[in-house]
């Protein structure tokens, strides 16, 4: 018996609390999810100033350079592009935003106002509505960014074939750039994006030079 009992109390002194290791194994961890519907309120005015940017800008300096050789007159008339286009995007996505925002505030009253309940508005609902500031000096800063490539490719060279060239391509690496950082950030195809801002800002100088061209050829 007292051997018996020894053993029983050894076996006993070995036994771990099972209950108490899976507890301290499986934590509760929550996991949050970055909402990227967040991003895109202010994602989309930054690529679109951008982009609006360089190729607005590029093929308005293109189509000078079509007409004119002497960089000065290239280089002016970016400055102002640049400052025109940069007032008019701020305050073109603000009216936007502005509008999009009211349209989502009034059909969150209509919604709250047909609830038998009662029940208070969703807050997680009023952190997704746009930002009108937010959008407009993302638009503004984006296009001012976007028109300074063409600018300062231009301004140091004095050849003209040489800096329409570098005008061309500057706007092209920047386009790719501008693509692809918008496609990451906010999970897009890379390649898609990237080409669909590349042709179409191509596309966009093309026209202007060449329009430009006629017109100086006319006369008028």
């Amino acid at each position: 018996m007292t051997t018996t009992q020894k053993s029983l109390n050894v076996d006993a002194r070995f036994v771990l609390p099972d209950n108490d290791c899976e507890q301290q194994a499986t934590p509760d961890v929550e996991i949050i999810e970055f909402d990227y519907s967040k991003r895109s309120q202010w994602l989309r005015a930054a690529v679109l100033g951008a982009t609006d940017g360089l190729v607005s800008i590029g093929s308005l300096m293109m189509g000078v350079g079509a007409v004119k050789q002497d960089v000065k007159a290239m280089i002016l008339t970016g400055c102002a592009g640049l400052v025109a286009g940069g007032c008019s995007m701020a305050i073109g996505e603000f009216v936007s935003v502005q509008s999009q925002l009211d349209i989502e505030l009034a059909q969150i009253k209509r919604d709250n106002s047909r609830r038998a309940t009662g029940e208070p508005e969703n807050e997680g609902d009023r952190e997704k509505l746009p930002n009108p500031a937010q959008a407009s000096a993302a638009s503004a800063v984006a296009f001012a960014i976007g028109a300074a490539v063409p600018l300062l490719a231009a301004s140091f060279i004095g050849e003209y074939k040489l800096r329409l060239g570098v005008v061309v391509g500057a706007v092209t690496v920047a386009l790719v750039l501008f693509g692809w950082l918008g496609a990451v950030l906010g999970k897009a195809p890379i390649i898609k994006s990237s080409l669909t801002i590349l042709i179409g800002g191509w596309f966009a100088m093309a026209i202007t030079f060449g329009l430009t061209k006629l017109i100086g050829a006319s006369g008028l």
